[in-house]
Order: structure tokens, then C-alpha cells, then sequence
């Protein structure tokens, strides 16, 4: 089980890390908001409500991928430009969380941060996962790093989400912090570049 020592130690890496590569990471993410910014006709900045530790809400920070096309019903949607696409692909998009990290708002490694209705709602031994900063990567999430075409392929998308995904995360994260250690985290880190 992790230790508050251990998520002291957590949080000084991330500060550590997130220090060094904001300097290094800043450039490209100006210049993919300012892409996006015009790709998407919106601001290139997308901000959302997730699901933080101990169950309180943030905004987390993303590029933009997405474009609000009008159909000849008048009705609004949203579909991933091929920049996007792009983004999506690489993971590119999640670039600016650094600085939900470098706020303390997240960490490197954990579970990842949902919308409302889902970790905010466990019970029970599920609830542990709260005790950690949701994570850019971790366990589950090199898991299901494919969820999108994953989900794409359901008849059924959102409840095979939350029927089949979403309790297999809620295992596999608990599993983490039971096992948790820093080196633990390192090899996500890792298994997470190299991927």
C-alpha cells in the first residue's frame, strides 16, 4: 500500500520532472494551440472537468482536436479534424497537462482522470483510488491505450464503458496501489515513451 512518505516523494519527482521539461515542452504546445486555434476556428485550448484525488474536481488542459460542423438539419457536431487526428494519435493533445502537473492537479503516473460520474461515484475499498493525483499515463491507461477504436467497435459504446472498461480500470488501479512503488512508476514512464 502506498505511503503519505511515498506520495510525498511522488509529488517531488513531478515537480522535479515538470520543471525541467515545461521550458522544453512550452514551444511546441504555443505552436499546436495556435495551430489548432485555426484548424478548429476555437480557441486551440480545450479545458474540461475531470475528477481529481480525494474526488474533488479540476480543469484539466488539452490541444484542441475537435470541430463544431453544422448539418443541414441545423444540428451541431463534433468531429476530429485530420490535425487532430494527428494529435490524438500521438498523444500530442495531452501535452499541456504538464502544467496540471506542475499545479498539482495530477502526477506523471496514476489513474486516469475522468468526467463526472465515474470516480467522484465509487464506494467502498473502489474509493482508494481517490487517494492519488489522477495520472498523464499508468497502468490502465497503456492498457486501454486503443479505447477510442475500442469503444468505436460497440454496438453499445458508453454502457460496454462502463460495464466492461471502466471496472477493469477501477481493479487494475487499486492493484497499483497496492504494489505501488517509485521504481513502479518509472517503468510507466518508460513503457509510456518507448510505446
Amino acid at each position: 500500500m502506498i505511503t503519505k512518505h511515498q506520495l510525498r516523494v511522488k509529488r517531488a519527482f513531478d515537480i522535479v520532472l515538470s520543471v525541467v521539461l515545461v521550458p522544453i515542452l512550452l514551444l511546441p504546445i504555443i505552436i499546436f494551440v495556435c495551430i489548432a486555434t485555426i484548424d478548429t476556428r476555437q480557441f486551440g485550448m480545450f479545458f474540461q472537468t475531470r475528477i481529481g484525488q480525494y474526488g474533488k474536481p479540476f480543469q484539466i488542459f488539452k490541444i484542441r482536436t475537435l470541430k463544431q460542423e453544422e448539418h443541414r438539419l441545423g444540428h451541431l457536431d463534433l468531429s476530429a479534424t485530420a490535425f487532430g487526428k494527428f494529435l490524438r494519435r500521438f498523444k500530442l493533445d495531452e501535452l499541456p497537462q504538464i502544467f496540471n502537473v506542475l499545479f498539482g492537479q495530477m502526477s506523471f503516473v496514476g489513474p486516469r482522470p475522468d468526467v463526472p460520474g465515474f470516480a467522484d461515484v465509487l464506494e467502498g475499498d473502489d474509493r482508494i483510488i481517490l487517494k492519488l493525483k489522477p495520472g498523464i499515463t499508468g497502468p490502465a491507461t497503456l492498457k486501454y491505450k486503443d479505447e477510442e477504436h475500442l469503444l468505436a467497435k460497440q454496438v453499445d459504446p458508453e454502457n460496454y464503458n462502463r460495464t466492461i472498461i471502466w471496472p477493469d480500470k477501477v481493479e487494475i488501479n487499486k492493484k497499483y496501489i497496492h504494489n505501488y512503488s517509485f521504481y513502479l512508476d518509472l517503468n510507466f514512464i518508460l513503457k509510456s515513451i518507448l510505446k
